[in-house]
């Protein structure tokens, strides 16, 4: 059910009508009977058609659903509306979109299309449309409302903005229900305090759980400065901007620039306010600069102060072949000092020689450790031939 309100003039086709008046009768003069009636058979067809139109200036247009509840109300500078088409092509549009009779979002647009039946509203140009209630503002070029599948489409160089959010995308579409927002195609979102910027192809915006989800290759860089300080990138994973945690899932890789160190796990958990990544999968972390390599079952890193903390079955090894095995180790990688516990076996080739003992303190890459016992036990020395 539409219902206009006519603030202005309407314009009918009356010169069209005089002009097929005057064409008749010359018509009539020099042709036969019969040519005088195909035209103005034909011409009383277009007279009609340019009469279904009508122009509405400075409208109001309201949409109710069966249950007659509002599910559109927009005022436009100009309307022409055609009831054959049961469309109203509007310029300027203004209004705002209801879901079971509330309103939901607040729209704006250059140009747009009204459909009498009220399962869609389309506007065109500079398009802009708020959450009154969540604050998210959404802009692009193209916006389609289908209130029936509780779905609200914006494209066409999308922008989305939301307290410390800004986000770009190819397509944004909007369950107002839900409160979800999905971002497809070359998904950029940035985050404020701390300074992070996410990729992906696609990205579930969950606006009051404050949370992104990825479904799918995501990339997850941290700046300082204005300038990135770690990378993580994952097959899927998520974001809270409550708490500023990123969860890496499948794959999960992350890379610190100084120094060039890599954290490799099947999943892992990086909060961005400590700077901290914890992991309970099977992790390796790299120092590709210096050549070593440490793997354990499950690991955490400060990032910021750059100390590998990793438990169970955790070996070493260094660029001369030197390795170390412990049940616990620390690895403070500025000054590569390393400290083992637990059935510590650290080797090395040159000269070939193997220790056994509880405890290991010192540097794996230059081969100079002191390995320990407790009390009561000793520490093994073995000289491999």
């Amino acid at each position: 059910m539409n219902r206009f309100y006519l603030l202005s003039s309407i314009h009918r086709g009356f010169t069209a009508q005089r002009l097929v008046v005057v064409l008749l009768l010359a018509a009539m003069g020099c042709q036969s009977q019969n040519q005088t009636a195909n035209k103005l058979s034909e011409d009383t067809t277009t007279v009609q058609k340019i009469d279904t139109e009508l122009t509405f200036n400075n409208v109001d247009l309201e949409q109710a659903d069966e249950q007659g509840r509002t599910v559109w109300k927009v005022n436009a500078a100009q309307a022409l509306y055609s009831q054959d088409q049961q469309v109203a092509q509007v310029k300027n549009p203004t209004g705002e979109l209801f879901q079971d009779g509330k309103p939901v979002y607040q729209i704006k647009a250059q140009e747009g299309e009204v459909h009498q039946d009220g399962k869609q509203l389309f506007l065109k140009g500079q398009i802009v449309a708020t959450d009154p209630k969540s604050g998210l503002v959404l802009r692009g070029n193209e916006l389609e409302w289908l209130p029936e599948k509780d779905l609200l489409i914006v494209r066409n160089q999308i922008t989305g903005s939301h307290k410390q959010v800004q986000a770009v995308a190819q397509e944004a579409r909007v369950f107002t229900r839900k409160q979800h927002v999905e971002l497809q195609g070359k998904v950029v979102a940035n985050t404020t305090n701390p300074a992070t910027q996410l990729r992906t192809e696609h990205l579930t915006w969950l606006i009051e759980e404050e949370k992104f989800i990825a479904d799918r290759a995501i990339a997850i860089d941290r700046y300082q400065d204005k300038k990135i300080t770690a990378r993580s990138t994952a097959n899927s994973g998520e974001f809270s901007l409550k708490t500023n945690v990123a969860t890496l899932k499948q794959n999960a890789q992350l890379a610190l620039v100084n120094p060039p160190v890599q954290v490799a796990s099947n999943s892992a958990v990086w909060d961005l306010n400590t700077e901290v990544v914890t992991t309970d999968q099977p992790v390796r972390i790299v120092h590709h600069q210096e050549k070593m390599t440490m793997t354990a079952k499950q690991g955490r890193m400060d990032l910021q102060k750059q100390i590998a903390y990793l438990n169970g079955d955790v070996a070493g090894s260094g660029q001369k072949g030197q390795t170390i095995n412990s049940q616990r180790l620390t690895w403070t990688i500025p000054t590569q000092l390393v400290e083992a516990q637990g059935n510590v076996v650290y080797r090395q080739s040159q000269p070939p020689v193997s220790f056994t003992g509880d405890k290991a303190v010192g540097k794996l890459q230059d081969e100079s450790l002191v390995v320990r016992s407790g009390s009561g036990n000793r520490v093994v020395t073995e000289i491999i031939p």
